[in-house]
């Protein structure tokens, strides 16, 4: 891929999967009562956020040069410090939770990312060394990971080390590996095939009380799941996920759309989007809608507004401070 597309093929990609976070999160609370919700959901969350850290980990490459681990700390814990904060204050409003308090030891829905990016980062200087192997590794302790009740939510360690090897992958990927994987002769009729039994199982198949093992933040033991060979399950679903993750990959066009530059600003909707689902999810009657199949293309059309207005240039003008902060001047010519 010339360099012109793959910037376009990735735009595009962290678009489309952005969307689906959206979407994601918007039907998570009717899921449960809507069995075509209910596949959507537990398919796009198989493969999601692996996908996305696998395209973080694949711009990650650059982060042995000097000053990679002061912007990026700056980056990613200003912003994490601040919403932490905001969603502290939007809970205790709107009566979630009894006190105000601000506990920046665990995250807040969606804001776990910004943790663990930082974290993956910093494991790239061990595992980076390891080559393959460190990927082999990862597994291993993404895996063992589960069987500690300890490390959930806090830090987001549960989540850090259970998709660690997204980013990893991702990182010790190259552009040859891509091309021969999305690109080979074979990959669009695998990649077909795989969607399509993927949707099918999780139809017919995946049990509702197992939808905690989509997320990662949680133990074995924490999942109903005590015995030793919880990790088979683990490790099955990282196949299935890598599958999973390649085959939503083959199908990402490389062509410019309207929507393709607001690729570049996903952390945006990341960061803001929860203020704007929360709201309408509110609304929802708790026993679901009496004719849901109506409401699809709303749920649809809803997660993709909010796509393109927070990916939007006028937020991104006016709150880049927060989303994107400087770094300060080292001197007085700021070098």
């Amino acid at each position: 891929m010339a360099k012109s597309k793959r910037s376009k093929y990735f735009d595009n990609a962290k678009f489309i999967l952005m969307f689906l976070v959206v979407f994601g999160h918007l039907i998570s609370p009717l899921k449960d009562q809507d069995g075509f919700l209910f596949t959507l959901y537990t398919v796009i969350y198989l493969f999601h956020m692996p996908a996305f850290i696998l395209i973080s980990g694949y711009f990650s490459k650059g982060f042995q040069k000097p000053g990679y681990f002061k912007k990026l700390t700056i980056k990613l814990l200003i912003p994490y410090l601040f919403f932490q904060t905001i969603y502290s204050v939007y809970y205790y409003m709107n009566g979630k939770e009894a006190a105000f308090h601000v506990d920046f030891f665990h995250p807040h829905w969606s804001l776990w990312f910004l943790l663990s990016l930082l974290f993956w980062n910093i494991l790239l200087i061990p595992f980076s060394r390891m080559k393959w192997l460190g990927l082999v590794l990862a597994i291993v302790l993404g895996v063992a990971i589960g069987y500690f009740n300890e490390a959930g939510s806090y830090l987001s360690l549960s989540r850090t080390f259970v998709f660690f090897p997204y980013f990893l992958l991702g990182f010790l990927l190259n552009e040859g590996h891509l091309k021969r994987i999305l690109r080979g002769k074979y990959s669009l009729p695998t990649a077909m095939v795989v969607l399509l039994a993927a949707v099918i199982f999780f139809g017919h198949s995946f049990p509702q009380d197992a939808v905690s093992w989509l997320l990662g933040d949680s133990s074995y033991a924490a999942m109903g799941v005590e015995h030793i060979s919880a990790g088979v399950y683990r490790t099955l679903q990282y196949l299935l996920t890598f599958l999973m993750v390649f085959s939503f990959l083959t199908f990402i066009p490389s062509a410019q759309f309207k929507f393709t530059e607001i690729g570049e600003r996903t952390l945006y909707i990341y960061l803001f989007h929860g203020f704007l689902i929360k709201p309408v999810q509110s609304v929802f009657p708790d026993q679901g809608f009496s004719s849901i199949s109506g409401v699809y293309l709303f749920l649809i059309g809803f997660s993709f507004i909010v796509c393109l207005l927070l990916g939007s240039f006028l937020v991104k003008k006016y709150t880049k401070p927060l989303v994107e902060p400087k770094l300060p001047l080292t001197n007085a010519g700021g070098k």
